[in-house]
Formats: structure tokens, C-alpha cells, sequence
């Protein structure tokens, strides 16, 4: 299953000639991990009987769990435009005790524009130190 979130190109994403900068991919993969999360959080909440509308990411901070960063790996096929709607597409291409890598799409209209290998880990955030991954999660994201 892949998690679709749309992103609209602003002037301060692009360079002189309103092309997206290259670092902002890394922006717009960021937002669509970070939305992906929440959506996966609220699901979890919901299971549990918490019936507010909105979980944030606290979720997982509450349960002493981050998500850092480990390797990325971005192929840039086409640029992107001011103005453009973009979507990031999101899977999860690998998933690990520790560890787990995503496949993220920046589409135009159905054409790749950039490809990223997000591969982000899991720690404890008092201990800063790995820890296993909630085995609630790659479940309940696998249903987004």
C-alpha cells in the first residue's frame, strides 16, 4: 500500500529560475514520512479508544520512540516547477528489528520526478540509543 501526500511548489522552493531546489525533496519527503506517522498514530489511537481527532507524532514520543535518519539516496529523473501540485508517494520498501527503509516518490501527474531511499531508525528518545521498532507500526502503515 502506498501513503499519497500532495505538496504544492512555492516561490521559496525554487531557485531564480522557479525550479524546486534539490535539498527541498528533502523537505517534501520529510512532510510525507512525518504525515504518514501521524496518520499511522491516529489509527493506533482509534484501535486503543482514544477518540480524540488528531495524534500527532507525540504519540510516538510518548511512547519514548523516534524515528532519525540514517542514509538517503535521492535519483533526480526531472525538475521540479514553480507552482507545480506534487505528490510524494510513500512505501516501505524494507523493514528491519531497527531499522526501516522507505521507497518515496515526488510525482507530477503520475511521472516520477525524484526517487528517494529513506533509511531511518529507530531509538529510544531518553536513552538515544536503538531500540526495537513498535511492532504496531509497519503493521498498521502497510494499511494506509
Amino acid at each position: 500500500m502506498a501513503f499519497r501526500f500532495p505538496v504544492r511548489v512555492y516561490f521559496s522552493d525554487t531557485d531564480a529560475g522557479g525550479i524546486v531546489y534539490h535539498g527541498r525533496y528533502l523537505d517534501f519527503a520529510e512532510h510525507a514520512r512525518t504525515e504518514l506517522f501521524r496518520k499511522a498514530c491516529s489509527l493506533v489511537a482509534e484501535r486503543d479508544g482514544d477518540a480524540s481527532d488528531e495524534v500527532s507524532q507525540r504519540e510516538l514520543l510518548s511512547r519514548d520512540t523516534a524515528f532519525v535518519v540514517k542514509s538517503v539516496s535521492i535519483d533526480y529523473k526531472k525538475p521540479g516547477l514553480l507552482d507545480d501540485l506534487l505528490e510524494v508517494v510513500t512505501e516501505i520498501e524494507d523493514c528491519k528489528r531497527f531499522s526501516m527503509t522507505f521507497l518515496q516518490q515526488v510525482t507530477r501527474d503520475g511521472e516520477v520526478l525524484a526517487e528517494l531511499r529513506v533509511r531511518v531508525a529507530s531509538i529510544s528518545v531518553s536513552t538515544h540509543r536503538p531500540q526495537l521498532i513498535p511492532s504496531w507500526l509497519p503493521e498498521i502503515i502497510e494499511v494506509l
